[in-house]
Order: C-alpha cells, then structure tokens, then sequence
C-alpha cells in the first residue's frame, strides 16, 4: 500500500513527522497492535550511541506507537557480532530494523536476509550496502568542510601554506571518506597536509598512538593544526600532544559534540566540534522504521535520495551539521538543550567559562 506524499526541507522533517504519519495512517495502513523494532548500534567508543541515540530512539518509536517495543543490541565495533544480532532478530520477526552498520560488506549478507524475510532496514547514520528500504544522516561532505573551514580559521596566519596532520576516522566506515573527502575539498591548496592516518574502531587510544608517531617524526614545529574526524580522536590527539608538552596546542577540530570535548573547548584545548542535532536524526529514523513497518512507503517523510555501492535511489533524509566553537556553545548546545551551563561548567571550569560569555 502506497502512504500519503509530501515533499519537505531538511529543516522541517521533525515538525512535520507526526502529522504526517497520523494523517497516513488514515487510509488503513497503520495496521493494528504493536510491534517491535530492532535497533543495531555499532559501538560504545563514541559516547553519542548509547548517552543519545538509543533513548532517544526508543522514546520515538513509543512516542509513534504506545505498544510498540525496540529491540537493542551493540556491536562494540564487531561486525560478525553485528551480523550475529541482526540475524538473531530477524530470526525473532521484528517488524523494521534500524541498523547503524560497523562494516557495509560484511553486513550485506544480512540486509539481503532481512529483505527476503520482507524486514525493512533503515540504515542509520552510516549508509549500508544491500537492499536498505531508507537512509537518515548527517551530511557528511558537510560536516568533512565545517571541520575544514574551522581549521583554517583556527590556524588564522599559519593557513597561509601551514603544516596540518590529518587523524581520519575508521575506513571501514563509509563516513569517514565521506568526512575526509569534504575536509580535503578545503584544505585542498591552502595548507600542507604532512601526515594522514586511518583511525580503527575510532578509538582515542589509536588516534593517540597516531599523534604520537606523528610528533616523533615531525617534530611540533611543523604541526600548525590537526584535522581529527571526531571528539574521540580529537581526545587521543590533544593527549598526544601534551604528553610532548606542546605548547600552546595548535588547533584541533572534532565531532559529536560530546560533553568531554565541549569542555575541552572551554579549556582551549579542542578548537571546534561538529554539532549534530541528534534529535533530528533519531526522530526521522523512528518515523521511518514505524511507517514502513506498518506498511506505509517513505515519500512522506525523505527530502532526497542517495545510492549505495548496491543500491540505486534509496530514499534518504540528509541533516545539516552545526559548527560549534568557545563563542557559539550557548547559542547551539545550550540553547538546544543538550547541556546545561552547569553541566559544561565544573567548579574547575567556572573562570574559563566566564571568560567566553557561558554564565547563568
């Protein structure tokens, strides 16, 4: 059964979400009773998973349907772990599965079993491989220039043909080109990009290891500023960078806002991160999974579409990143609510605070 078809921005997908699924719901493909819906997280190493999207999504899908479940599983970065949950569900006869994939192709085998068993996959955040009925993310070529932009603002004299180190993410990760490829488009021509590494699992741990060696063989003359693809990295780069007692740190760039990194900016040890409105990206994924679920299509609901290595034209919703800097963390993450001054600004943390403006 064909749903109801409206055409809507980016900006207006939250806004419009529930009345459009209410009024589809009108011409009999609601279904009746409740179902569940799995949802496939990849990691715990990046703080967003399991502090934001997971009950915000759950909140979602109950707030969409009262007797609906959400069935949760975490790969911490396996994919024969992810592949072994996402078979278990299918399996159980959940009746949509949002699925943040740790590795496309090793997950393709899976998104195929789903399909054949008539599951809907909405891949989420990162774009999987197989025949995935929907799409929710984040620009990331948007979210790679931000990064970039910022940089090159941070650097200010030295961008002028500086030394950058660039701290990428997983490549297993369809993001992290996606990122890298919109930083690179910035960067390209106006500064030295002196060393490039591929970060597994996304772990601090190896971005640490990665500046580390980096430091060894440059020297921190030459380091004028670090493209670090997200806070988790940016965490292992800044504590490369004062275990060598550099001084003062050069700039450095993140993503996800996590609440670490947001005071690491206070401090002006972490220059900018990249705020994604999660609650955008989890609604839109919850209003997808429900609606095809009950048998609705997804033209109510995408903005563009997307193609996949295997897939041709999958419906998609892409979000708009927010750059946030010292000068903008109250006009975006407070003023949105995803932290309070007072969670930002630990006793230890009160007089830099004051210093940028973020005061009660």
């Amino acid at each position: 059964m064909r749903g109801c078809r409206w055409r809507v921005g980016a900006g207006l997908v939250v806004a419009v979400m529930a009345v459009a699924l209410a009024g589809c719901s009108e011409d009999g493909g609601k279904g009746e009773g409740g179902f569940t819906v799995g949802l496939l997280l990849p990691s715990r190493a990046v703080p967003r998973w399991e502090h934001s999207d997971k009950p915000m999504i759950e909140k979602r899908v109950k707030e969409l349907c009262s007797d609906c479940t959400v069935e949760y599983a975490n790969a911490e970065n396996d994919a024969a772990s992810q592949r072994q949950q996402m078979n278990s569900m299918i399996t159980n006869g959940v009746s949509a599965l949002i699925l943040d994939v740790v590795d496309p192709k090793a997950l393709r085998s899976s998104v195929r079993a789903a399909d054949r068993a008539g599951i809907p996959v909405i891949a989420y955040d990162r774009l999987a491989e197989g025949p995935i009925s929907g799409f929710v993310s984040f620009d990331g070529g948007r979210v790679g220039r931000l990064q970039g932009e910022a940089l090159l603002k941070g650097m200010g004299a030295r961008a002028d043909d500086g030394g950058v180190v660039m701290v990428n993410g997983d490549p297993s990760s369809p993001n992290a080109g996606w990122y890298e490829g919109g930083s690179r488009s910035v960067l390209r021509h106006k500064v030295r990009i002196l060393k490039s590494y591929d970060t597994l699992g996304w772990r601090t741990e190896n971005a640490h290891d990665h500046m580390s060696a980096a430091i060894s063989t440059l020297g921190t003359n030459q380091i004028d500023g670090v493209l670090a693809a997200n806070d988790s990295i940016a965490a292992g780069v800044i504590a490369a960078l004062k275990s060598a007692r550099v001084s003062p740190l050069p700039p450095v760039t993140g993503q996800d806002a996590d609440l670490d990194a947001v005071r690491r900016i206070v401090k002006g040890e972490q220059y900018m991160t990249v705020y994604k409105p999660f609650r955008q990206e989890t609604d839109a994924a919850s209003a997808m999974a429900v609606a095809l679920a009950r048998g609705n299509d997804l033209d109510v609901l995408v903005t563009t579409t997307v193609d996949s290595p295997t897939t041709k034209n999958v419906p998609a919703v892409l979000l708009d990143p927010v750059s946030v800097t010292a000068e903008t963390i109250g006009r975006t993450l407070v003023r949105d609510g995803v932290y309070t001054i007072d969670q930002i600004c630990t006793p230890k943390l009160r007089p830099a605070c004051d210093r940028i403006g973020l005061t009660r």
